[in-house]
């Protein structure tokens, strides 16, 4: 007997989602991994689980291409609000995460608009493995005397990040970078890692480096821990649209709450079965 499942993407960034609420679904590493392989399985850069949750909507449980369990991921959060919102009918709903609850609304043109929550920017939050200021932390890539890239800014957003404020973004320059910062001893549960080019104060080109997944075509934490990093640095205003791989998002970190905003694009590519 197949699992139903749904092929979503946010900004290209694409998911499996399976409905839990009413039947469990528990796949191992491996069968997370045979799911998400593009040769093999149904191809995705991360599997999702939408779950019951006794104190919100629904909670969203997701695992990386390489079978790894992470605590959340923004364009996922879209995809599961516009599922919950299409089936219940309402216009905001909350989903719960492992790393907290978060608020997905309707916005504009069939976009979703969700509530990431603060950023946590304090070193034992990231974490980092010892004291650093995070709006600029000790970390170089090349030679002593002339880094390709050195301190980038560091943001969790419910997982960790790292940005590098850097006009290089060619395929090579990323994925050779980000597959080095990955695993640094620096960040004791890794880090994906973002480079970030400021094209004007409300504008950034961004590609990231994805923990567990690699190069994919959007990370909405990704986006927006980028925009705080870059804020931070001044670099920024406090509200940008940030131009990914596969589209845009526009992030906006609130100054009354201190939260940041995220709304993109939600698109249904197809349903299917899953044979586990």
């Amino acid at each position: 007997m197949g699992r139903p499942f749904l092929k979503m993407n946010g900004a290209g960034n694409d998911f499996v989602v399976v409905n839990a609420l009413e039947t469990p679904f528990t796949p191992t590493a491996e069968q997370a991994r045979a799911i998400a392989d593009r040769a093999t399985g149904q191809g995705c850069d991360q599997l999702i689980a939408i779950e019951p949750s006794d104190r919100a909507d629904a909670f969203m449980r997701v695992w990386n291409a390489d079978g790894g369990v992470v605590e959340t991921c923004g364009n996922a959060l879209r995809c599961v609000g516009q599922v919950l919102m299409q089936a219940t009918g309402k216009d905001r709903v909350v989903i719960d995460t492992a790393a907290g609850p978060t608020a997905a609304a309707r916005a504009a043109d069939g976009q979703v608009r969700v509530d990431m929550g603060p950023p946590r920017l304090d070193w034992t939050e990231i974490p980092l493995a010892e004291e650093m200021d995070t709006r600029g932390i000790e970390l170089q890539v090349g030679p002593i005397d002339a880094p390709l890239v050195h301190t980038p800014g560091a943001v969790s957003m419910g997982n960790p990040h790292v940005v590098f404020f850097t006009d290089r973004l060619d395929d090579a320059f990323v994925r050779g970078t980000g597959s080095l910062i990955e695993h640094h001893p620096l960040f004791p549960e890794g880090v994906n890692v973002g480079f970030a080019r400021v094209l004007a104060p409300d504008h950034i080109r961004l590609r990231v480096w994805e923990r567990g997944a690699g190069l994919t075509k959007a990370c909405g934490t990704g986006a927006c821990a980028a925009l705080v990093a870059c804020a931070r640095r001044g670099l920024t205003g406090r509200s940008a649209a940030v131009d990914l791989d596969g589209g845009r998002l526009f992030i906006e970190w609130d100054e009354a709450t201190g939260h940041v905003f995220m709304t993109g694009p939600v698109e249904l590519e197809r349903a299917g079965s899953l044979e586990l």
